[in-house]
């Protein structure tokens, strides 16, 4: 039975040096798309620990759903803030396991994998020009169009360009915490803190090793209706369970989901909750 740990994995997705490039299909690969705008394979590079008898490690899904859109690259001219989500695995016996992600963009130190990308915009800047060049004996063309030889390709060709003499590639990567509970906040705030600690020029006060140990095997799940204060790298953490008497855990910002759906739509779909019709959510 499992001990009630708070987390029971910690994880780490992204490129994986070895294997290079891969297109992802899963995501939509899109071959016209420039070489920046397309989607790459990501793997689960580490996990910790590697399994625990209570919570079996799915591999694929966990790949998936921390990354799913695999991997993005991005230049120094590009937005490179950090981006949280959840995800929930359920499994054939309806049991649930929950999943916090932070994915964030680390400069890209491999000489093979900037050679690569230098390549693909190559072999995309060629075909571009044979696909957009008109005919040679079409002089008439070339001039009211100004596309031959003409700024109007060079500037499409340099647009989410990469130029590995003056840029600086980016890739992203993912942390995350899988858990036998939805304590988003608190999630959020460790991989944040863990985050913080990776990129700061000051090391945290301990090895960062001693934090992923100690959310994985010292932090207990707090007892129903008790809260539980946990240090984390930079600051302390608070997350708190409800009552059996209470209702379940809901963890997350209620304001987003009017945000994102608006308020019609929101009472739309709690009236189809009631009525009990089937609802489907469909996003990119």
């Amino acid at each position: 039975s499992a001990p009630g740990r708070f987390a029971d994995y910690f994880v780490i997705c992204g490129l994986d040096t070895e294997t290079g490039l891969e297109p992802d299909e899963l995501s939509g690969e899109n071959f016209e798309q420039t070489p920046l705008r397309r989607t790459f394979k990501s793997k689960v590079l580490a996990r910790y620990p590697e399994n625990v008898e209570w919570n079996p490690f799915d591999q694929d899904a966990v790949g998936m759903l921390c990354m799913p859109k695999g991997l993005a690259f991005k230049t120094q001219a590009d937005f490179r803030e950090p981006q949280f989500h959840s995800f929930i695995i359920t499994r054939e016996d309806g049991s649930r396991t929950f999943g916090f992600s932070l994915t964030f963009f680390e400069e890209v130190t491999s000489k093979q994998i900037c050679s690569a990308m230098q390549t693909l915009y190559h072999m995309h800047n060629a075909e571009y020009d044979i696909l957009h060049t008109p005919p040679t004996n079409d002089k008439d063309s070339c001039s009211s169009t100004g596309d031959c030889n003409g700024t109007s390709v060079s500037k499409l060709q340099r647009f989410n360009s990469y130029d590995i003499s003056r840029d600086t590639l980016y890739v992203s990567k993912c942390i995350c915490l899988i858990t036998p509970m939805s304590f988003m906040k608190a999630c959020k705030k460790v991989l944040e803190q863990l985050h913080q600690a990776v990129t700061s020029p000051q090391p945290p006060p301990l090895p960062l090793e001693s934090y992923i140990y100690n959310i994985l095997y010292e932090v207990p799940l707090p007892p129903a209706g008790r809260s539980l204060k946990f240090s984390g790298v930079y600051g302390p953490i608070i997350c708190q369970r409800p009552s059996t008497s209470e209702l379940p855990l809901f963890d997350f910002p209620v304001k987003e989901v009017f945000e994102l759906l608006g308020v019609e739509n929101v009472i739309q779909l709690f009236t189809c909750a009631l009525l009990e019709f089937q609802i489907l959510l469909y996003s990119q």
